[in-house]
């Protein structure tokens, strides 16, 4: 049973986590909309740990600054039900996160509805326009894939408080991909660099 995020004291980011993305409402089939339901419990830990998470069900290693909190559930985008999962650590007030959402299919034209989805539900709860460019995401065998970065600036939250968000997305066959940083300040950028440098897919 999913925890309630309301009775449960939680560190400074994930606090922040929380109210950026929920409750649901326009983001309730996106990648984050599921942290309102209250299964984001990480350690809240004001140093950076890094270890590296190999997720072969998913087909991604990236390196994370604490143990994560990992759940999966189902999900509807655009009128069709797809698996999403999650994987999520907290340090230095920031979130670092990696969302997967399984596709029915490794159409093109389904890949687009999923990124554009998560795109333009990113950019509603920030209420601002992103900083975007085309980023090239690693593979773990070699070689890259294109993919789209975005850097966020904007009020979030029922206190409209400050929120800084980098994040990058990507598809590869059935698996469109949401990495990203939250911060109510802009976190060590030596931190951010290790995080994306180090998200690779398989």
């Amino acid at each position: 049973m999913p925890v309630n995020l309301r009775r449960v004291m939680l560190c400074p980011a994930l606090r922040l986590f929380a109210s950026l993305f929920g409750p649901f409402r326009a983001l309730i089939v996106s990648l984050f909309a599921v942290l309102s339901a209250g299964w984001l419990l990480a350690g809240c830990s004001p140093t950076y740990d890094w270890r590296t998470i190999m997720n072969n069900d998913n087909g991604y290693t990236v390196d994370l600054p604490a143990k994560p909190s990992t759940d999966q559930r189902q999900v509807n985008i655009g009128g069709t039900p797809m698996s999403m999962s999650m994987q999520i650590a907290e340090a230095g007030d920031a979130v670092f996160a990696v969302g997967t959402v399984m596709l029915p299919s490794d159409d093109p034209q389904m890949q687009r509805v999923a990124l554009d989805f998560l795109r333009s539900g990113l950019a509603r709860n920030l209420g601002s326009a992103p900083d975007a460019r085309a980023a090239q995401i690693p593979l773990a065998t070699g070689g890259q894939l294109e993919g789209l970065e975005m850097t966020f600036s904007g009020k979030a939250g029922p206190t409209q408080e400050a929120r800084t968000m980098h994040a990058r997305l990507v598809a590869k066959g059935r698996h469109v991909y949401q990495a990203a940083v939250i911060a109510r300040k802009e976190p060590p950028p030596e931190q951010v660099e290790q995080f994306f440098t180090s998200f690779k897919l398989y």
